[in-house]
């Protein structure tokens, strides 16, 4: 069954990464995933929120915002309060990034990661969260040479992409306008062995059964394996990298 813009149900969009995009950020990339662009950014300061303890653990947090031209009407700017979905992304990427991290390994330091839409054609927070974990990964990298930590803190590589039923069919990584005319659509972070960190899952129009949730997992999960050798091929050193 054909798609709108050709691809086959198992294809990802195409996917243009730019790391170090913002220099004066400790780790940046834009992102580009299909008509979704999103840049991307990781700093790191020192202290950490007083439930922890700043002699054992760091900490990560995210914010996450669409710019007013970033989808067809324009989008309010958000000064004093953010909006419910936006609350919701950022929680999501937070948590998607932590999962994968030895906060042990940068004791006193908060990470913040900004996430700013540029422009939206469906998969906003998955390639966030993608591009999120890219920065963070660079992130690390300057803390290394500069002797701030003394080990990578990332245990495993993550990425995360949508999937959806559309016309019966289940297909991976969709776009607005699949997206908006889906029968039911999922958000999915996993890692390079397999695992899961994040599932979420809709039924826009009617309920999953077994079988389709199967097939959209299986094929997240062959999504996950391009995304992730697309972040280490970044991490060795491509100045851009494009899938």
């Amino acid at each position: 069954m054909s798609r709108i813009d050709g691809r086959q149900a198992n294809q990802l969009r195409k996917i243009h990464v730019t790391p170090d995009f913002m220099p004066n950020s400790d780790g940046s990339c834009l992102i580009e995933w299909g008509n979704t662009r999103i840049l991307v950014t990781a700093n790191a300061s020192m202290g950490v929120p007083p439930f922890l303890d700043a002699d054992k653990s760091g900490w990560l947090t995210a914010e996450y915002a669409m710019l007013p031209g970033s989808t067809q009407h324009r989008k309010q700017r958000e000064r004093t309060k953010t909006d419910s979905r936006s609350v919701e992304i950022q929680r999501l990427i937070g948590r998607s990034l932590r999962s994968v991290l030895d906060f042990s390994a940068f004791a006193g330091i908060t990470i913040n990661i900004d996430a700013d839409v540029i422009q939206a054609d469906g998969g906003t927070r998955t390639a966030s969260i993608t591009g999120g974990f890219i920065a963070l990964s660079l992130l690390f990298q300057k803390l290394l040479s500069e002797g701030k930590i003394q080990k990578n803190p990332i245990r495993c590589f993550l990425a995360a992409t949508s999937c959806g039923i559309v016309e019966g069919e289940a297909r991976l990584d969709l776009c607005y306008q699949e997206d908006s005319r889906a029968e039911a659509d999922m958000n999915f972070v996993g890692t390079e062995d397999g695992n899961i960190c994040e599932l979420q899952i809709s039924g826009e129009k009617r309920p999953v059964t077994d079988a389709e949730l199967a097939a959209l997992i299986a094929l997240c999960k062959q999504g996950i394996t391009q995304l992730i050798e697309m972040e280490k091929a970044i991490l060795q050193g491509e100045h851009t990298y494009e899938r």
